[in-house]
């Protein structure tokens, strides 16, 4: 059997933006590692040792036998703690030894994918436990790697693969959950909408519509008279929605506001919706 056709383009998006991570630090001298990014707390290290651990995991390798410092301020939950720690027991390793895994890891993560014959409804190990299905846990690891991919580039000032293929697969990704970001999470009021008006390298426009039982949905039809309007560029949009920015961060222009300035305010508080 060979790799199912509805999975295969989160093969190729995930291979494209790995590889860019790649591409990205591959001759990155030693004291660029250490250099923060807008993912809260951590390094380009820290993000390239998260990208490993996860994809390493889905490997089936043994997790690692690790007891974080006490210091970490940003470790308050159990999945914080989960996530960290094959981003703490990296720390200390050096740049060659930081490139050698990550290239070895896509090797071996490349050639597991290529021999993928699952149906993309079966049920696979959800990382951090759990079940999930395969092709939601591809698409989910399209999302976080291309969303660290960005990390890096903007903290190495080497932007691109804004509108890529993982791209596109992230923002449908991400765009699943404004629907309760707007209707249970900022409580906007049944029968109103709020349009997000998103320009760029990857343009498009979305509604969410709450039903009169307060239900949401997502559309990208037009609405008439909305309660709010976001109008925003998509990289802006995409930091708001992975909590890499505060909207009150947000430099002037990259971000409009008309209409119910109450809940547009109450969304953007509930806006960042990944960990």
């Amino acid at each position: 059997m060979t790799v199912h056709r509805k999975i295969q383009p989160y093969i190729d998006a995930w291979t494209h933006s790995i590889e860019s991570i790649n591409e990205l630090v591959s001759t990155l001298p030693e004291g660029e590692w250490n250099r923060p990014t807008e993912c809260p707390y951590w390094s380009v290290r820290d993000v390239v040792s998260h990208v490993i651990g996860f994809e390493c995991e889905i490997l089936g390798d043994p997790r690692p036998i690790h007891s974080l410092p006490s210091d970490l301020r940003h470790i308050t939950s159990d999945r914080a703690r989960y996530t960290e720690v094959p981003v703490d027991i990296r720390r200390h390793h050096t740049a060659p030894e930081m490139t050698s895994e990550l290239e070895y890891t896509i090797i071996r993560r490349s050639r597991q994918l290529r021999n993928e014959s699952r149906e993309p409804d079966a049920d696979v190990r959800a990382i951090g436990g759990g079940e999930t299905t395969l092709e939601e846990l591809l698409w989910s690891r399209v999302f976080d790697v291309w969303v660290h991919e960005q990390d890096l580039r903007r903290a190495l000032d080497k932007p691109g693969n804004l509108a890529s293929a993982a791209a596109v697969l992230s923002r449908e990704f991400v765009l699943r959950a404004l629907p309760k970001v707007v209707a249970h999470d900022a409580g906007a009021k049944p029968g109103s909408a709020v349009v997000f008006d998103v320009h760029g390298p990857l343009e498009f426009m979305r509604t969410v519509r709450v039903s009169p039982e307060g239900r949401g949905t997502i559309d990208s039809a037009v609405s008439l008279g909305p309660a709010v309007t976001f109008v925003a560029d998509w990289e802006t949009f995409l930091r708001l929605l992975t909590g890499r920015v505060k909207a009150a961060a947000v430099p002037e222009g990259r971000l409009k506001i008309e209409g119910d300035e109450e809940l547009a305010q109450a969304i953007l508080a509930n806006l960042a919706v990944t960990e």
